[in-house]
């Protein structure tokens, strides 16, 4: 293999990327774009949830309930309900996603030391809304059903019931936000959507302008032809990559706690299999535009759906999560998010690294050998 070809393929492929302003804008603009769409837009966050409430007991310890649910910052109080028929209708309007209606009794209850009864209803049309709603409210009020008996045993001077003392201690994500979990994996969906994209099209653009008869005309061999064609691509994975980082850090606040070097290490490796791969489908297809859906069929659906970047993967069907090993960003997930919020290092993500390495390294070379039947 002669280092001077491959250099001169790699810098007429750096020249292309300059000198065309698509090429360009898709490189370094779309990954950041996306990165900011996905960053605000996709939370997984359910707090400040429409509250619309009907107390038809109208005592102290009710209005007590409602102030509970009021101060909380898992839901906002946006009506106060006189009738059912208005609960229903605010939470068919949309208005609110969770009814709560204080049913009569509800302060004597209380007072006499007997199970107070409330209703809550809810629009199950977002499932899991509801139910992270519904596990609130639940606690809301359980809560507060506490604080009352504990008030009334004080008060008639009741000897303290032994309980449990809970203390809780949330490690590695400790604000529970879901931006620090979402971020780090959309490094791997942008970073293997538009690697896979931009090389998936070089290969095919040659045979469309009939340059590739050119160079098959010289002594370039297929291999120094692809890792030229990789060498420009790569380098411009690896600036979205830092810019992508730098964004995810200094604008979304999202912690970096591992090590930097694991980290550049890893995102090379799966930039270089997402690059393979897109060279793979653009040697199969000499058409630009079948190229481009073949790239994004096979990069950016697994990559977002199968990866447990959104999706838990424990969570899926077994015949699902079997697939998902295939999938090189499940790997990359998980590697970024043991370094960005765990802290963790090649010593427990060693298997992950090594993954990613052999499908790298299998994807470079199958698309060799197709590179070398085409040209055969």
């Amino acid at each position: 293999m002669s280092w001077r070809r491959w250099w001169a393929v790699a810098r007429k492929e750096f020249l292309h990327i300059l000198r065309d302003p698509l090429s360009l804008y898709m490189a370094l603009a779309i990954p950041l774009i996306m990165l900011l769409l996905f960053g605000y837009a996709l939370s997984l966050d359910v707090d400040h949830v429409p509250l619309v409430v009907e107390d038809r007991d109208q005592t102290s310890e009710s209005r007590a309930l409602v102030e509970q649910f009021r101060g909380s910052q898992y839901f906002d109080v946006v009506a106060m309900a006189d009738r059912p028929e208005d609960l229903s209708r605010s939470i068919d309007l949309s208005r609110a996603i969770v009814g709560l209606s204080i049913l009569p009794g509800f302060g004597a209850d209380l007072k006499a030391g007997r199970t107070a009864t409330i209703q809550l209803v809810l629009d199950g049309s977002d499932s899991n809304t509801a139910n992270i709603a519904l596990g609130y409210a639940y606690s809301l009020a359980t809560l507060y059903g506490l604080e009352v008996r504990a008030a009334a045993r004080e008060r008639l001077g009741a000897p303290k019931v032994s309980g449990i003392d809970s203390r809780i201690r949330v490690i590695f994500n400790s604000d529970l936000k879901s931006r620090n979990f979402i971020v780090p994996g959309l490094l791997a969906v942008i970073l293997m959507m538009v690697a896979c994209v931009l090389t998936s099209l070089c290969v095919a653009r040659e045979w469309e302008n009939g340059t590739m008869e050119q160079l098959l005309s010289t002594p370039l061999r297929p291999v120094e032809f692809l890792m030229g064609k990789l060498t420009a691509y790569f380098a411009v994975g690896m600036l979205d990559m830092i810019i992508c980082i730098v964004v995810g850090i200094g604008l979304f606040q999202v912690p970096m706690r591992g090590s930097g070097l694991l980290l550049a290490a890893s995102a090379g490796l799966f930039c270089f299999g997402a690059l393979c791969l897109g060279i793979l489908i653009s040697t199969v297809t000499r058409n630009q535009i079948i190229a481009y859906q073949l790239s994004m069929l096979s990069s950016f659906l697994p990559s977002f759906l199968l990866s447990g970047f959104v999706y838990s993967i424990e969570n899926m069907p077994p015949m699902i999560q079997l697939v998902t090993n295939v999938v090189p960003a499940r790997y990359f997930v998980t590697i970024l998010k043991g370094v960005f919020l765990k802290g963790i290092g090649l010593e427990i993500l060693w298997l992950e690294f090594l993954a990613l390495l052999l499908f790298g390294t299998a994807i470079f070379v199958l698309a060799v050998r197709k590179m070398r039947a085409k040209v055969a």
